[in-house]
């Protein structure tokens, strides 16, 4: 039986063309790529990086102080231009808005501010993008009463012609010193404090027409003192009444910045 002789394999010296091919595709596409690069859209490639810096920009107000891509109100995760933002830390909106009503107020408010009282009768303060109007419950109250004195309603006149047409939200809250009170009318400092924040809530609305979903009331008794209550003049300070105006969440003054 004839033996059967195994044929060598060629050798295949074509291998090169799949390298060659390979080097080609990429050489194409590094092509094409710097054809694309060679032809950016400068005005595009400004905003995107606008964007991202911002974007990136986790703390204070961004890095863009001038962004006028993200409008319109908040979504339920929070408005959109304040991703990042320490929690209940103004926005830039929000502190404009806040200055330039302590602007008005201090203006209208002026002969009751300049007036030299170891306890004012009126003190504004700004805190934490709020400004409170801080009134001394010896002008505008009795004791253990919660009917307005005939000279305190300047004041509130005053105020209230100043936001009746801002945006912005009006907390009133009473404030009252630790003794203890007698009174048929009020059994305790909460039922005094918080007459004292209706009273005031109610004169807003009835006499200047104040939107009542703008209105809030607050009896806070004696819980929150500026002081304590160890003197007679301590105790004046901590009786009082405070009108903090708050810019509301669905304001977008509230998270723009201000025009140029």
């Amino acid at each position: 039986m004839a033996k059967k002789h195994k044929h060598e394999e060629h050798e295949n010296h074509e291998r090169w063309v799949i390298s060659y091919a390979d080097l080609m595709t990429l050489l194409f596409a590094l092509f094409v790529v710097m054809y694309a690069s060679s032809r950016v859209d400068t005005s595009k490639l400004a905003k995107t990086t606008e964007s991202m810096r911002w974007a990136l920009h986790f703390k204070g107000e961004g890095g863009v102080t001038k962004l006028k891509v993200f409008r319109g109100q908040p979504s339920e995760g929070g408005c959109v231009t304040a991703i990042g933002a320490e929690a209940g830390q103004p926005t830039t909106g929000q502190k404009k808005l806040v200055e330039d009503t302590r602007k008005k107020l201090e203006k209208a408010l002026k002969p009751f501010l300049l007036r030299k009282e170891k306890n004012p009768s009126v003190k504004i303060e700004v805190e934490n993008g709020k400004l409170r109007n801080r009134l001394a419950a010896h002008g505008f109250f009795d004791p253990a009463s919660a009917s307005l004195r005939p000279e305190a309603l300047a004041v509130l006149d005053a105020i209230s012609t100043e936001v009746a047409g801002s945006p912005q939200l009006i907390r009133v809250e009473g404030h009252t010193d630790d003794g203890a009170i007698t009174s048929v009318k009020f059994r305790n400092n909460w039922d005094l404090s918080a007459a004292r924040a209706a009273t005031v809530v109610a004169y807003l609305e009835q006499a200047h027409d104040v939107a009542p979903a703008r209105l809030s009331a607050a009896g806070m008794g004696s819980s929150h003192p500026l002081v304590s209550n160890d003197t007679s003049e301590n105790r004046e300070m901590n009786r009082r009444i405070e009108l903090v105006l708050e810019v509301p969440p669905q304001d977008p003054r509230a998270y723009l910045p201000p025009a140029p």
